[in-house]
C-alpha cells in the first residue's frame, strides 16, 4: 500500500527535477508530483510525495519535515484521502497547510451570481426543522443557551 505525503510551503520558481533532488537520497521507491499553475506553469506552493509503506512515510516526514529548499522550510504531512464523489459529502476542512481548492481566484461577478442559490426554502412552519449552516452551528448553539438562561432569570 502506498501513502501520500502532502509537501507545502515550496517556493513558486520550484520545478519537479528540484523536488525530486531534494528528496534524491529517501532512497527507492519514493515518487514526488509537483502541483503548477494552468496558466503560468509555477508551483502553486504545494506537491505530493508517494512512498512504499506506512513506516517510510514516518521515516520520511521525521527527516524532511522543515527542511529548507531554496530558502524556504517545507512542510510535509500525511495528505488526506481524495474522495471519489465531492458532490454527497459535504466539504471537510484541508489539512493545516494544504490550501483549498475552494479560493480560486477568478474575475467575473460568477461568485456574485452563485451566492443568491444558496439560499434554501423549506414548506414547514416549524422553526426547529430548518437546519442552520453547519460551519456556525455551534455558535449558533451557544447563543440559543445564553438566551435560554437570559429568558429564564429575568
Amino acid at each position: 500500500m502506498s501513502v501520500r505525503l502532502y509537501v507545502g510551503n515550496l517556493p513558486e520558481d520550484l520545478s519537479r527535477q528540484d523536488l525530486e533532488a531534494a528528496f534524491a537520497d529517501a532512497g527507492e521507491g519514493v515518487s514526488a508530483k509537483l502541483i503548477t499553475d494552468r496558466k503560468t506553469g509555477k508551483c502553486r506552493g504545494f506537491g505530493f510525495v508517494t512512498v512504499k509503506t506506512d513506516e517510510l512515510a514516518d521515516q520520511f516526514i521525521e527527516k524532511y519535515n522543515g527542511v529548507s529548499i531554496k530558502e524556504s522550510a517545507i512542510k510535509i504531512e500525511k495528505a488526506l484521502p481524495r474522495s471519489k464523489d465531492k458532490a454527497d459529502e459535504p466539504e471537510a476542512a484541508p489539512a493545516a497547510g494544504a490550501p483549498s481548492a475552494g479560493k480560486r481566484k477568478s474575475g467575473g461577478s460568477t461568485n456574485n451570481s452563485n451566492k443568491s442559490r444558496r439560499t434554501t426554502t423549506t414548506s414547514s412552519s416549524d422553526p426547529d426543522s430548518i437546519q442552520p449552516d453547519p460551519r456556525w452551528a455551534q455558535e449558533l448553539e451557544k447563543l440559543k443557551q445564553m438566551l435560554a438562561t437570559q429568558t429564564s432569570n429575568s
